[in-house]
């Protein structure tokens, strides 16, 4: 199921069809912000005023061209100071890939755009976390967040269970001030870099979560599967991790109510709020990091309400 979800992902065929159909719109809505940074800082405000902590991204990736890489930097830079007005930092960061800032035409170009947002990040308050892509991009995303981190000690990194190397990620990774998102994984990879098996990738999961736990760094658990969730929870208690020394991470629009039930209990969660208008590759990915996933998108079609 995760192969073909990630096929109908490349397919603009498919993709032309999920736009096109009656209730997309209505559906899409409930896991993306929306279009325009108006959208992202509303729904920014109704996330902090619940309650919860906010991670924003802002759509878009592979651009080709230097004008493109850009233009993603300029809204990145537009947000900041819009949420710096609204007085929602530092509850809210922002969550950035370095593709879509010309990682992989021009990687001078992606770390100055990068550097720039991070800049505007510390004026208005608040920091920036380095989305991880596929895994031929992960040394050079190690590399900036490396070199940000001179001057930006709060940039987060983000690392993918599902990867091999991962675990010594987190070793090297797992120091002190070191923000570390810690997901499973939602690219195609081949066996030779990636386990392959949802059992396998959990086994990683929790091996990784224990990495980072016991280390000095902040870990940020981004996952939605209760079983994990409880998981996290007790490894904190066993090492003896405050509910302030590490926090949830969920999507948008997925398990709401589990969102709100952890922060009631004292735990920082963090809402992964995306918005654009390069949506469906996004909502693809998600789909097939977890194909359970379907059933979140398949109750929100059918009520609509």
């Amino acid at each position: 199921m995760r192969s073909v979800i990630l096929a109908a992902s490349r397919s603009s065929r498919v993709e032309r069809l999920v736009e096109t159909a009656p209730y997309t719109r209505d559906v899409v809505r409930r896991f993306v912000a929306g279009t325009t940074t108006d959208d992202a800082l509303r729904a920014t405000r109704e996330l902090v005023g619940s309650g919860l902590a906010v991670t924003i991204d802002h759509l878009g990736e592979d651009t080709v061209t230097p004008e493109q890489a850009t233009a993603v930097r300029e809204e990145y830079l537009t947000l900041l100071t819009v949420l710096a007005g609204a007085d929602l930092t530092p509850a809210a960061e922002v969550s950035v890939k370095l593709s879509a800032l010309g990682q992989k035409f021009d990687e001078k170009l992606a770390y100055d755009n990068v550097r720039a947002i991070c800049t505007a990040a510390a004026a208005a308050g608040t920091t920036v976390t380095l989305d991880m892509e596929d895994h031929t991009t992960t040394d050079s995303t190690l590399d900036m967040l490396a070199r940000l981190r001179k001057d930006f000690p709060s940039t987060g990194a983000v690392l993918q269970a599902y990867l091999r190397r991962t675990e010594s990620d987190c070793r090297e990774l797992a120091t002190a001030g070191s923000r570390v998102r810690l997901c499973k994984g939602a690219y195609k990879e081949p066996e030779s870099v990636a386990y392959q098996s949802a059992r396998d990738v959990d086994k990683s999961y929790v091996r990784c979560l224990n990495i980072l736990l016991s280390g000095a760094g902040y870990p940020m658990l981004a996952t939605h599967d209760p079983r994990l969730i409880a998981i996290g929870q007790d490894r904190a208690r066993w090492f003896d991790r405050s509910p302030d020394e590490f926090e949830f991470q969920m999507l948008y629009g997925i398990r709401p109510e589990e969102q709100t039930r952890l922060a009631g209990e004292g735990h920082t969660v963090r809402t992964y709020l995306p918005y654009g208008s390069d949506w469906y590759g996004y909502l693809m990915r998600r789909l097939a990091e977890r194909p359970a996933n379907l059933v979140f998108f398949a109750r929100a079609l059918l009520s609509r309400s």
